[in-house]
């Protein structure tokens, strides 16, 4: 529904499924405030059959990339549903070089600053019959760091463009065409050098291409591809002329990105004999790993198969197994990070092989400028289900992590087939009398606790008989096993739950916390609103809880004024204030008072067990201890079992509960469009060679471990 402002007045207009359902009418007068456009857009389940939910993190994304691809513009979103509150502002002055830097942050730049190519043509247009002549705008910026993957966005008219097109195809050609001709021209090349090729110059390249244009078409109606066949031409000429006037301008840059692209091309010779190397070890060895234990399905489409964390566990594996339809690759210690290493090393790790010949499509990315070894064919998978399974410990997860971006990086489009999976074993085995079961992770055992625990149980005030209806106890402790999943993430944080119950202003949570911490002491600080915040800031600049600049002068008065200590501070937004707020509202609807929630002198409730003479009363000083109590007492006369390794059950434990169709769960890895930006980030941090963003995840997240595998 459109609201508009024009000629004095506000117009309003609404349509429905493409057709005008509220004609255009005046509904006032123009506000004083500033005037423009506001659209109100409800999403049509029948149009939009997957979800009707809008994901604040994706749509933060998207406005995020509109805000880089048009600079000045500022960009907010602001989530204001109760359960998911959120804001926040998009403003890039620079636009795309922004957007570049920010791309790179985790990774060791090559040069310090990116390179920025701008230009415009005149095109001939035609439209509704009419030829005219109109202007393309071409932006394009560009940096190199020291890894070995390319990373290159495109957009046309601010649309991104996930398969490329025309714009992407004049960028990789004329960057070639300009690469070669000044390495020519300057002698940089030796005779000995292979020729370098696009796969070549792009090694390592960040890069965002943003083209402006008149009526783009595209291959499909999701838009990602463009197929104007004028952009090629036009985005070619720009990028070549304006990479020749910039090497001529900055010689070093451009010997650095000639080196790197000779070393790569080198790399790339080094990769295709190791390839032939593998390819004629398989062929002289019948073809697949002696390892591998195949199933005797041929049909891809049927055909499983579970790559695994040593010879325990595939012992236990191959056993319990059906042979039909599941083969099993069992994998002994832990494969080369391929993240830090050229494809030509990770090649000469036998489980790299060993992976690559039992699933039997080749590596790398189907098409593209690289020689017929190095193709990876889909239509050549041996498996569509390629399931990793790990133990649940340390060990465990990080041969996953280490599998997870050898896939990723090397064979991206078996992932974005929906090919990859990782197995989900169960976290706990529980036996009570003679019947056992198998729990898959701390949430479902508490379930198990909880249901057992309150069976013969009441919550009462104390000294009366008056108690929480039987049928609302259960709720009662969902709703407190909810609230520690959130106190949880608050303690993570350094703060306290009770202290942030001390902290209610008129019967409202805090929403902003600052931790202090001056040599070895640390504060917590908590605020009911952002205007407290702020005043806080003003009377502590040296904090910086804003990124404010201070003097030196000011710096020096605050040392002095803290005896020479320099203070550190973080300010955290406490989301998980509005989801406590209403844990505490169903307590009470519950018939359960929270307040006080604490009571060191006297018990608040009362748990009665049994009946008659033979009942126990046990006092609770806070509400923890009734979800406490209850956990206690489900445990009486269970045994619980927890599997940190594949190895610790048997054949047949490991197939019900693992790899059993019908009873199993298994995760499909996503990595396409939505979320690939994300995970490449996130092999950056964790995988690559730079270890200043991978120390500042630790130290981010260190504190909100819950369960910590030592």
């Amino acid at each position: 529904m459109p609201r508009s402002s024009g000629g004095g007045k506000l117009h309003s207009i609404t349509f429905e499924r493409g057709k005008t359902t509220k004609p255009l009418e005046v509904i006032g007068d123009v506000p004083s405030e500033p005037t423009g456009t506001e659209i109100t857009f409800f999403p049509d389940a029948t149009i939009f059959t997957d979800t009707t939910e809008f994901e604040f993190d994706r749509l933060g994304k998207r406005m995020r990339e509109l805000a880089f691809l048009n600079p000045g513009l500022t960009i907010e979103l602001v989530d204001e549903r109760p359960e998911s509150e959120a804001a926040e502002t998009f403003f890039y002055s620079k636009g795309i070089e922004e957007f570049v830097l920010q791309l790179g942050a985790n990774k060791s730049l090559a040069h310090p600053d990116p390179v920025v190519v701008k230009g415009k043509r005149k095109v001939e247009v035609e439209y509704d019959g009419k030829v005219t002549e109109d202007d393309v705008f071409a932006d394009v910026v560009f940096q190199y760091n020291d890894s070995y993957n390319d990373h290159i966005l495109s957009y046309a008219n601010s649309i991104p463009t996930a398969d490329g097109g025309t714009h992407l195809t004049g960028f990789r050609g004329a960057l070639t065409r300009a690469i070669n001709q000044y390495a020519k021209g300057n002698k940089l090349l030796k005779e000995k050098d292979p020729a370098l090729s696009g796969d070549d110059v792009r090694e390592g390249i960040v890069c965002v291409i943003s083209v402006k244009m008149p009526n783009p078409r595209f291959s499909s109606q999701t838009k990602d591809k463009l197929v104007n066949t004028e952009i090629e031409g036009v985005v070619g000429s720009i990028v070549y002329e304006g990479l020749q006037s910039y090497f001529d301008e900055n010689p070093q840059v451009a010997k650095m990105i000639i080196e790197k692209a000779v070393n790569a091309a080198r790399a790339r010779e080094a990769a295709r004999k190791a390839r032939e190397t593998v390819r004629k070890s398989v062929l002289s060895g019948g073809g697949l790993p002696g390892k591998l234990a195949d199933c005797s399905e041929r049909d891809p489409a049927k055909s499983e198969l579970f790559i695994v964390e040593g010879d325990s566990a595939g012992g236990s594996a191959k056993a319990g197994r059906n042979r039909v339809t599941q083969a099993i690759l069992p994998l002994r210690g832990k494969v080369i990070n391929v993240e830090k290493a050229r494809l030509h090393r990770a090649l000469q790790n036998k489980e790299i092989q060993a992976m690559i010949t039992a699933i039997g499509a080749g590596i790398g990315e189907s098409g593209g400028e690289v020689d017929q070894e190095g193709v990876f064919n889909l239509d050549k998978v041996r498996y569509h289900k390629v399931v990793i399974m790990t133990d649940a410990d340390v060990d465990g997860s990080h041969i996953r992590t280490l599998l997870l971006t050898f896939f990723c990086r090397h064979m991206p489009d078996l992932v974005k087939a929906g090919y990859l999976y990782i197995a989900q074993p169960p976290l706990y085995k529980v036996t009570r009398k003679k019947r056992e079961e198998y729990v898959a992770d701390d949430a479902a055992l508490n379930e198990i606790l909880i249901a057992l625990g309150s069976e013969d149980l009441r919550l009462r005030k104390p000294g009366t008989e008056e108690s929480v209806e039987k049928d609302l106890l259960k709720g009662v402790l969902d709703s407190l096993s909810q609230l520690t999943r959130y106190t949880a993430t608050l303690e993570g944080h350094g703060g306290n739950f009770r202290d942030l119950l001390d902290a209610r202003k008129d019967g409202g949570l805090p929403e902003y916390m600052v931790r202090v911490r001056a040599g070895n002491e640390e504060e917590i600080n908590y605020f009911p609103a952002e205007r407290e915040l702020l005043e806080y800031a003003s009377d502590n600049r040296d904090l910086r809880l804003f990124n404010e600049d201070i003097t030196e002068e000011e710096a020096q008065g605050y040392l002095e004024k803290f005896d020479g200590v320099q203070r550190r501070a973080i300010k955290y937004e406490l989301h998980e204030a509005t989801a406590i707020s209403k844990i505490m509202e169903r307590l009470g609807e519950l018939g359960v008072q929270t307040d006080p929630f604490y009571c060191d002198d006297k018990p608040i409730y009362e748990l009665v067990e049994g009946e008659g003479d033979q009942q126990e009363v046990d006092p609770v000083f806070n509400l923890f201890e009734i979800l406490d109590k209850v956990l206690d007492i489900g445990r009486r006369g269970m045994r619980i079992q927890r599997f940190k390794g594949l190895g610790e059950m048997n054949a047949k434990e490991l197939y019900s509960t693992t790899m059993d169709p019908s009873t199993r769960q298994l995760l499909r890895v996503r990595y396409d469009n939505d979320n690939q930006d994300q995970a490449d980030t996130m092999f950056d941090v964790l995988m690559g060679d730079v270890v200043e963003p991978r120390k500042r995840f630790i130290e981010d997240n260190a504190l909100n471990v819950q369960n910590l595998d030592v």
